[in-house]
């Protein structure tokens, strides 16, 4: 039986949505019919990727600063953004639309409008203790307990939450989860969500062994960026692919070796992970699990002052799976790690783990949640 599916997308960075994506392209693979609620280049990246897009109101916007996450202007903007009219313009697009079942990829308009309608929702997020995002602050500690009570709330609520992310005792982002004893049983986890399976990829032709650098993006992050290019210079021996994004200004770099590639964007990784040695990226969860769903180690560099994306590369290393670099790391020590881990330190636990994503199959055990939802009400 055919459902009608809606999938509201956090767009905070491309995380919520490549996860998303493989949500989507399984769900339309097996028949529903799938309608995305995102905004920003969120939206415009689904819509690339075939998928169907409603505009729906942006929920919070995060501010980077010299290589942190600063709170009170990501506090400041995300007020400015005004939800009240925009839960109506969500529970709107809910009326309209009439799915069947809800999926929220931390998004809690689209949750709440979900709970008005009664509405089958699971709720995907890969943190559930986001009241840390304030404690280091005493000026917004009254925030994290509101925020705390509110969150909670939200996963005593709804059908299910979803961690996209290994079983236990592999969950990488295990630091970033607490749930009240009220809720643990709607805990699934799903495994990674890979937007293309490591089997439906054809491998770039790169030169071994290779570093893919997902350093990039924003201006904060030029600092590490150059130091890796450093590192590159330092053994030619080791190859890279350096992407830069449209953030850094490349005439303050320094000079490309002739064993580093500088990219600006790349409009599929999957190729480039799957010929990679190695990945070296921040502490983005997604990227992790696509990376280790490939069999990809990660040199992690969290930006400061980010509590979720370092206890992401605290679990990271504490697997087995990689390293928390930090960003004060000099051109020497990341070029030490970048050897460590081409020549097999994190292999045997790597290729565990992409045996084990594969088993566990993350889009297909999403989508038989989602479908046993709503198959529950019909």
């Amino acid at each position: 039986m055919s459902l009608k599916i809606l999938i509201f997308v956090c767009g905070e960075g491309l995380g919520h949505t490549g996860r998303c994506l493989a949500a989507g392209r399984e769900l339309s693979r097996a028949g529903h019919e799938v309608t995305c609620g995102a905004y920003g280049y969120s939206a415009q990246f689904l819509a690339e990727h075939g998928m169907n897009v409603r505009e729906v109101p942006a929920e919070i916007r995060l501010v980077g600063e010299k290589g942190s996450l600063n709170l009170g202007k990501s506090i400041k903007e995300s007020i400015k953004l005004g939800q009240v009219p925009g839960l109506f313009n969500v529970q709107r697009l809910v009326d309209e639309e009439k799915p069947d079942v809800i999926l929220s990829d931390s998004y809690y308009l689209g949750t709440i409008a979900a709970l008005r309608r009664k509405i089958p929702v699971a709720f995907m997020v890969n943190q559930s203790n986001m009241e840390i995002f304030f404690q280091e602050n005493y000026l917004f500690q009254g925030l994290g307990v509101i925020a705390k009570e509110f969150y909670n709330g939200i996963f005593k609520r709804v059908d299910r939450t979803i961690i996209p992310d290994y079983p236990q005792p592999n969950t990488i982002c295990d630091l970033n989860l607490n749930f009240e004893d009220e809720s643990t049983s709607k805990v699934e986890y799903t495994g990674p969500l890979p937007a293309r399976s490591y089997e439906d990829v054809i491998a770039q032709d790169l030169p071994r062994p290779h570093v893919l650098s997902l350093i990039g993006g924003f201006g904060y992050r030029a600092p590490i960026f150059r130091r890796i290019i450093e590192a590159a210079s330092m053994d030619s021996t080791i190859n890279y692919t350096l992407l830069s994004g449209p953030g850094l200004d490349k005439e303050e770099l320094p000079p490309l070796p002739d064993n580093a590639e500088l990219l600006p964007f790349i409009p599929d990784q999957f190729p480039y992970l799957k010929s990679c040695d190695l990945a070296i990226a921040p502490g983005g969860h997604t990227t992790m699990m696509e990376a280790l769903s490939y069999g990809v180690p990660i040199l992690s560099f969290p930006d400061r002052g980010h509590s979720e994306q370092q206890n992401n590369a605290e679990g990271l290393e504490a697997k087995g799976c990689g390293k928390q670099m930090d960003y004060k790391a000099s051109a020497s020590e990341i070029l030490e790690s970048v050897r460590e881990a081409v020549n097999g330190k994190y292999r045997d636990k790597t290729e565990q783990m992409k045996k084990l994503a594969r088993e566990i199959n993350g889009p297909e055990n999403l989508r038989k949640i989602l479908e046993d939802l709503a198959y529950q009400r019909l």
